[in-house]
C-alpha cells in the first residue's frame, strides 16, 4: 500500500510568542527525522499550511511560513487550507488519488484541531493512519496542558473503530518506511 506523510500546519506563527505550541523545537526535529526517512524510501512528503486572507496566518506573511528549522525539499508537495480539515476545499484528495496513496502518516500542529480533524476525515475517506505519537503538538488550553492534549489524542484516535480503517500511534524513532 502506497503511503504519504502529511505535515500539518508547522508554521512560524504557531511556534513563537506566548501562544506557541509545546516543544516546537523537539517536535520539528522529530518531524524532520520522519520526513527524511520518508524521502529516503521514496515516500511523498506533503506540507499543509493553514492560511487566511487577512490577519493571523495570512497567506505569504511571516507567521504563515513553514517554521524555522523545518527541512523542506524541492520534491515535497505543499497544500494550502483554510479550515482544520486538510481535505476540505483543497487538492489533497486529488494528490493522494493521483499517486495511488492508500495510507497516511500524520504529524504536525495543533493536535486537537487540524491533526484531529484531518485524521478523522482521512479515516472517513478510507485511509488507515499512522499518527506519529511524538511528532504532533498543541498549545494546550485553559482545561488541560499540551502534554495531556497530546496523550489524550494518542489514546482517543487509536480507539476509533467505526470508520473501518484504524489509527496506529507510533513513536518517530520506531517508524519505518519500506524502500
Amino acid at each position: 500500500m502506497n503511503v504519504a506523510v502529511l505535515v500539518i500546519d508547522v508554521q512560524q506563527g504557531l511556534c513563537e510568542g506566548s501562544e506557541a505550541a509545546f516543544d516546537c523545537a523537539g517536535t520539528i526535529s522529530r518531524i524532520n527525522r520522519v520526513t527524511q526517512k520518508a524521502r529516503e524510501a521514496g515516500v511523498p512528503v506533503i506540507f499543509i499550511q493553514h492560511e487566511s486572507k487577512s490577519g493571523y496566518l495570512e497567506h505569504g506573511s511571516d507567521a504563515w511560513q513553514l517554521a524555522n528549522g523545518m527541512k523542506v525539499e524541492p520534491t515535497d508537495i505543499k497544500v494550502g487550507k483554510t479550515t482544520p480539515d486538510s481535505f476540505l476545499n483543497t487538492e489533497l484528495a486529488n494528490i493522494l488519488e493521483s499517486r495511488h496513496i492508500g495510507k497516511l502518516v500524520v504529524c504536525g500542529m495543533h493536535t486537537e484541531f487540524c491533526v484531529d480533524t484531518t485524521t478523522r476525515r482521512a479515516l472517513a475517506l478510507g485511509y488507515p493512519v499512522i499518527l506519529v505519537a511524538d511528532a504532533h503538538t498543541s498549545a494546550g488550553n485553559a482545561a488541560i496542558s499540551a502534554e495531556k492534549v497530546i496523550a489524550h489524542h494518542n489514546a482517543t484516535l487509536t480507539n476509533i473503530s467505526s470508520f473501518g480503517p484504524r489509527v496506529l500511534a507510533i513513536a518517530s524513532s520506531d517508524l519505518k518506511f519500506a524502500p
